[in-house]
This record gives structure tokens, sequence and C-alpha cells, in this order.
């Protein structure tokens, strides 16, 4: 099994050819919800569209949880690779392991409690709550799968594999492109069978990584590696559980704020619905960024090099804001012709549902460079080892996507709610930038 170090050979193309597996198996896996989007809004038409659309941030909470515990969980397995400590690599991994376990199954069992009242507290549409339930209640009982998946892919990118993750992804989605096809055409399963296929082809995905996981030759798992130890036990939460807790913070800026959109009407949210599918695909390269910086950041932590560290944020950077600049150019150019493919209605309902999505899409589009900067700078920071700066940013960003989203439709129409998506992300980066120049003192001053 190929294994990265990242200690040694220039930042630049290192983190490129670390980020690109990422950013294409990141893209399949973004195929997943794109799929669900196209075949449920062409087969089953725009309620349905609307249903999966006003269930988007709920989804989204429980998959950005888990991978905020798993990302968390593998930060000392990859500063324990730098350091070339293999036996605490195999108690990290044994113990995040449990926990991840224990985690999955409470996920599960709180998710279900909670979707039927979070979806009526968010005043959803009566003509659309039902097919809402069914398909949120199928995929939050998807949680140990997806955690699997996860678990197995921030483990193989912490020791530099950004190959497997790739591969799981391309074969994930492609099995979830064909059972969506069936269980939604065929076999008329109706919402059900979309989010059936999603997890479905999870499960592939999580069995892959896990299999090529355990053939990395220094992960010869004893018993003695999965007793608890409850100090390594509660560093791997310190940095898991700020993350989590992050990101369900979001999560709860973005409920408010589709709690507000559903109020205007089904039209509005199914074009939301649309554009939030494509977000997913702007977002890949960033995110991927994000996950190379944290994997570089923390070996070279561990190998001591800070100078590295240094030139590496430089670099990433760099990537970052030309690579947003040119998605931001494709978008406003094609972004139409993109958004057809989820729109089915009268020609009344296209029309308006396709003003909707291209205002969204053009407002997220031209601020692309701050969503790159939030992604490499945060991740940076996790791959420090300082979990609380990023939980501080989600207060930030909820804070300002609420005060946004509340303010914006008074005084300048329900249009530029959308508004308030970048002005989170200006808040979380403003944070960011403070905590990282603060965490970095030191490295500039030994050097």
């Amino acid at each position: 099994m190929n294994t990265k170090d990242m200690t040694i050979g220039k930042p630049t193309p290192l983190i490129i050819k670390f980020a690109l597996p990422l950013m294409a198996g990141n893209i399949f896996q973004e195929l997943y919800t794109v799929a669900d989007t196209i075949i449920v809004g062409q087969f089953l038409g725009v309620h349905a569209l609307a249903a999966v659309g006003s269930g988007s941030w709920i989804t989204w909470m429980l998959l950005s949880a888990i991978q905020g515990f798993t990302q968390g969980f593998s930060i000392p397995a990859a500063q324990a690779y730098g350091a070339k400590d293999y036996e605490q690599i195999r108690k990290c991994m044994a113990n995040s392991a449990i926990i991840s376990c224990i985690l999955s199954i409470a996920l599960l069992i709180i998710g279900q409690f909670i979707l039927e009242p979070l979806l009526i507290l968010m005043d959803t549409p009566l003509e659309i709550l039902d097919q809402a339930l069914v398909y949120l209640r199928i995929y939050y009982l998807g949680c140990p799968i997806m955690m699997l998946y996860n678990y197995a892919a921030s483990h193989l990118r912490a020791f530099g594999n950004s190959k497997v993750p790739l591969n799981a992804m391309i074969f994930a989605s492609l099995t979830n492109i064909v059972l969506d096809i069936l269980f939604v055409g065929p076999l008329k399963m109706g919402i059900a069978g979309a989010v059936i296929a999603t997890v479905l082809a999870q499960l592939f995905a999580g069995i892959y990584s896990t299999w090529h996981l355990l053939h990395i030759k220094f992960l010869s798992f004893t018993k003695d590696d999965f007793k608890i130890d409850y100090k390594l036990s509660s560093k791997l939460l310190y940095l898991g559980f700020p993350m989590a807790f992050q990101n369900i913070t979001i999560s709860i800026g973005g409920i408010i704020v589709q709690a507000i959109m559903n109020q205007f009407g089904i039209i509005f949210i199914a074009g939301v619905t649309a554009t939030n599918r494509l977000y997913g695909l702007i977002e890949t390269a960033a995110v991927s960024y994000g996950y190379a910086m944290t994997t570089y950041t923390g070996q070279n932590l561990g190998a001591s090099n800070y100078r590295r560290i240094l030139d590496g944020v430089k670099a990433a950077q760099f990537i970052g804001l030309f690579t947003s600049i040119l998605i931001c150019a494709i978008m406003i150019l094609f972004g139409n012709n993109i958004l057809s493919l989820f729109i089915t209605g009268t020609p009344e309902e296209i029309i308006a549902t396709m003003n909707v999505a291209y205002r969204y899409l053009f407002i997220m589009s031209v601020s692309l460079p701050i969503l790159y900067c939030l992604h490499i700078l945060r991740s940076t920071i996790i791959g420090l080892g300082n979990s609380t700066i990023p939980l501080i940013t989600g207060f930030a960003e909820l804070i300002m996507r609420i005060g946004a989203s509340l303010l914006i439709p008074n005084y300048f129409g329900e249009m530029n709610i959308f508004f308030a998506e970048p002005l989170a992300w200006l808040g979380s980066v403003i944070v960011l930038v403070i905590g990282y120049y603060s965490m970095t003192r030191k490295f500039r001053t030994s050097i």
C-alpha cells in the first residue's frame, strides 16, 4: 500500500499532486447528490426536488459532523506518521475506531428523534413534508456506513494516500447512478429509492477503503492496541469534537436560513436546491486543498519542519485563488445550461425556478476566493492540532449567516438573502487569519 511522506519535496507540486485525486474523488462523491437531484427532478417533479432540498442542511449536518470527528481523529495519526512512530499510529487508530462506532450509533438514534420536529420547526411546506421525512430517516439510518467510509478515507489521507479514496468514490458514484435510475425508474420506489441508492453506494466505498487501509504494512494491529487509553481518547475527542461541533453549528445557521427560505414558496426552494447541488461541486477543490493542507501540516509538524509549513500555506493560497477564479468564470458562463439539468415543470415554473437558481449561483461564484481561503487556513490550523479556533469560526459563521438572512430580505428583498452565505464565509476568514498568524508567530521567530 502506497503512502506519501510530505515532509520532503517542493510544497506546490506536493499539494497539487495530493489534492488532485481528492478533488476527483470529491467530484464523484458530489455526483451522488447531483445524480439524486437530476433523477428526482426529472422523474418525480418539482415537489420531490423541493422535498430533497428542504432537508439539505439536515443531511449536511450529519455528514459534516462525521467528517469533523474522523478528520480530527486522523490528526494524531498524521503527526505520528511524520515522526515515524508506527506504534502510536496503531494506538490512535484503534482508539478512534472504538469512539467512531459509539458515535455513529448515537447519531443514528438521536437523528430519528429530531428529524420530524426539525422539519416542522423549519416551516417545511406540508405538501413536501412527508417526502422530506422519508428521505431524511433513511439517510440517517446510514450513519454507521458513512462513519466507516470517512474513518478509512481520513486515515488514508493522513498517510498521504489520496488515490484509494478516489477509486472508492468513482466506484461508488457509478453504483449510485445505476441504482438511482433502477430504484426511482423501473422499480418506482420514489424518493426513498434515491436515498437508498446513496447509502448502498457509500457502503461499497467504505468496504473498499477499509480493505486497503488494513493492508498497509505498519498497521499490524494487536489486542493491546485496542485497550482503551483514556488520555489518548481524550486527546482524540479534544480534536474531533470541536470540529464536529463547528460543522453542526454551521448547519444550524443553514437550517435557520432554510427555514426563512421555506416561507418564500416551493419554486424558491426548488431553485435553491438546484444551486446547492452545484455548490458541492464548486467547493470540491477547496475541500481537497483543505484535506491536503491538514495532512501536509500534520506531517511536517510531527517532523518539526516549521519553515515548510509556512511555505506550504503560501503555495496553497495561490493555488486556491487561481482555482476559484477559474471556477467562477465557468459558472457565470455556463451556469444556466448546467442548472437546466435539474429543473422540470411548466414553462412558467422552469423560468421562475431558473431565475432563483442562477442568481444564487452567481453570488456564490464571485465569492469563491473567500471560501477557498477559508478552507485552506482552517485545515492548516487543524493540522497544527488546534480545534478551538475552527470551533470559533463556526460560531462566527452562525452569527453572520443568521444576522444577514434576517436583515437582508426585509431591507433588500428576498432574492438578496443569498448574500448571507458569502458574508458567513467572510466572518469565518477574519477569525482564521487572526488565529493563523497568532499560532505561527513562534514558527517565524524560531526560523
